[in-house]
């Protein structure tokens, strides 16, 4: 399957503690740039969450942004030290046995003494574990969203490798021709620059000039890497890198048949395969 790197999930799960949700958004990039926006509660987790991530999708800027409406009665849970609470109630009783006229100490007052009572939020291990089943879900949901994508991708590479095909198929007969049409230009100037008859010399100057504007070897080069890009458009996987490289290849041939060109049927090719190639090339960008 062929991916690519532009997508989009949200997901959303309802828990005891309250709803949690999760957003995905990739765009294309040529590494792994990864963001992740957590509440406060998941903070904990953010590495996990991040191995997770990465695990799955290898190219692109991702951002995952986490967000968890706690339930009001969840919001935040009362603790009470006990411990602490023993020890100010024996402090207390102390107290009071040297001062008996000072007065009771309410238990108001020692609820209210720093540490007795703490507010936990709501998280831990529980709600890390559904934020991971739930990050799960999201990153399946986008693989799902970039894989429609990557075929419409490869669609389109298709398309452009045919009509590249088309264009060498069409010229590649006519080389012999065109370099034969060339061959008697160029002796007839031979023979009105040097002023002689001699065949020999002029042969060996023609032959010289006719290895320089053979581009037979260009195109089959060109087929090579079009057979390259099917076969490699048929595995699928993480392949825009070296698909890259091959435009790069592409481009390099097209240009040395332009160079070479000796008619206008050859300079029309590269101009066309060269247009071809970049529309390829425009659209690989967003290949995984």
């Amino acid at each position: 399957m062929i991916y690519s790197m532009t997508g989009f999930a949200a997901v959303q799960r309802e828990l005891p503690e309250g709803t949690l949700n999760l957003e995905l958004r990739a765009v294309n990039h040529r590494y792994l740039d990864l963001t992740v926006r957590l509440p406060e509660e998941l903070r904990a987790h953010e590495g996990a969450l991040r191995e997770r991530i990465a695990g799955k999708i290898t190219r692109g800027k991702v951002e995952c942004r986490v967000g968890f409406n706690a339930q009001a009665a969840s919001a935040a849970q009362l603790v009470l030290n006990q411990a602490l609470l023993q020890q100010l109630v024996a402090v207390v009783g102390q107290a009071k046995a040297l001062v008996p006229d000072g007065g009771d100490v309410r238990l108001g007052e020692l609820l209210r003494w720093p540490g007795v009572l703490s507010q936990v939020a709501p998280g831990g291990e529980a709600l890390g574990e559904a934020a991971l089943q739930l990050l799960d879900a999201a990153i399946a949901e986008l693989g799902a969203s970039r894989s429609r994508e990557g075929d419409k991708l490869k669609a389109h590479l298709l398309e452009r490798i045919a009509g590249m095909e088309a264009i060498v198929a069409a010229v590649k007969p006519r080389v012999p021709e065109l370099v034969a049409e060339y061959e008697e230009r160029m002796k007839a100037r031979f023979l009105e620059a040097l002023g002689t008859q001699d065949d020999d010399r002029v042969r060996q100057e023609i032959v010289v000039f006719a290895q320089k504007i053979d581009v037979d070897e260009e195109l089959s080069r060109l087929g090579a890497h079009f057979s390259e890009i099917r076969r490699i458009l048929d595995k699928g996987g993480a392949v825009g890198k070296r698909l890259d490289f091959l435009m790069q290849e592409l481009n390099r041939e097209a240009n040395t048949l332009g160079s070479k060109s000796v008619s206008v049927d050859t300079s029309r090719a590269s101009i066309e395969l060269k247009v071809l190639i970049e529309q390829m090339r425009e659209q690989i960008q967003n290949i995984e």
